[in-house]
This record gives C-alpha cells, structure tokens and sequence, in this order.
C-alpha cells in the first residue's frame, strides 16, 4: 500500500495499475494479486490514505494557531494542493458526476467550514453565504497551485485570504458584523 500511495503521489492516481505497481515494487504482479482481489480494492485504499493524508494537513494547520481556524482551513487546502498535487487533483478535480455518497461528504464538509464561519458571530445562512464565496475563491487558488500556474509565498497567499473574506462580508452584509 505504500508503494502504490507513492506511487500515485508522484504520478497520479491515473497511472496506478498493477505492472506499475509490480515495477515499484520489483516483483511481478502476482504477489499484489495475491494480496488484493483487483486493482480497485487497492485505489480504494490508496484514495483513503489520500484522504487522510489531507485530514493530516487540515488538523496540522489549524492546530498550529498560526490562523484563525476558518482561515487556516483554507490555508491548509491550498498547501495540501502545493505540496501534493497529485492528491488534490484527485480529490477535488475529478470528474465525479458519477459517484453517489458525493453529496453525503460535500453536505459534511460543507457543514463543518460553516460552523467555523459562525464563530465570528455570523447566522447560519450569512455563514453559508460566506463560506460559499470563499470556497470558490481558495479552491481556485488551490487549482492554480496544483496545475504549476502559480506559486505565491505564504504571505501573499494569507493576505489575499484575508482581504477577500471582509470584502466579501462587506458587499454581501453591508459592513455589518465587523467582526
């Protein structure tokens, strides 16, 4: 498992198939055969160390206190997609029209980013509104890191972060809640 892992870190999920997987690991494909049933036994596994991998990121930089925590979950999903962009290509640029527990975990993560906008004093539905706008704006900078289009320092990064959530309070609440 952590030779496919590295396997799709480096090259992408796209590439993980069982000669590839039997090459890293310097034996035929017999032995992963042996091992797992099919190939889609080992991505499932490989998807979920991907994911907890960016849970790994997520807790790391809110825990750290560098950010107020709604700020650091976005600092955390641009990282994540800097430093593994084949992981976050993965898990959040795939096509997944297809997949039928998408809403279930977009409704979760959707819910604990709006509960984090809420602490600033926010109701629900001005959190939402927020979080929505603001998912946008970090998951393009996000995609920009990933796909190599940019590469700003940190500070850049945290002062646009910083900038876009009171431009968007401002113009969507009127400079109410200054919070």
């Amino acid at each position: 498992m952590q030779a496919a892992t590295e396997l799709a870190a480096e090259r992408g999920m796209e590439v993980l198939n069982a000669r590839n997987l039997a090459a890293r690991c310097g034996c035929s494909t017999q032995p992963i055969y042996l091992r797992f049933d099919n190939l889609q036994q080992i991505k499932k596994r490989v998807a979920a160390n991907m994911q907890a991998c960016y849970d790994r990121y997520m807790a790391e930089e809110i825990a750290s206190g560098k950010y107020p925590e709604y700020k650091a979950s976005g600092m955390a999903y641009i990282r994540f997609a800097k430093e593994q962009p084949n992981f976050f290509k993965y898990l959040f640029m795939r096509d997944r029209r297809e997949e039928k527990d998408l809403s279930e975990m977009q409704a979760y993560q959707f819910e604990r980013e709006a509960t984090r906008v809420v602490k600033y004093g926010f109701d629900r539905d001005q959190a939402e509104r927020i979080h929505t706008h603001m998912w946008v704006y970090v998951h393009g900078i996000a995609t920009m890191y990933a796909t190599g289009y940019l590469d700003w320092d940190w500070e850049t990064v945290s002062m646009l972060l910083t900038e876009q959530f009171f431009a968007i309070k401002d113009k969507v609440f009127g400079g109410k809640n200054d919070n």
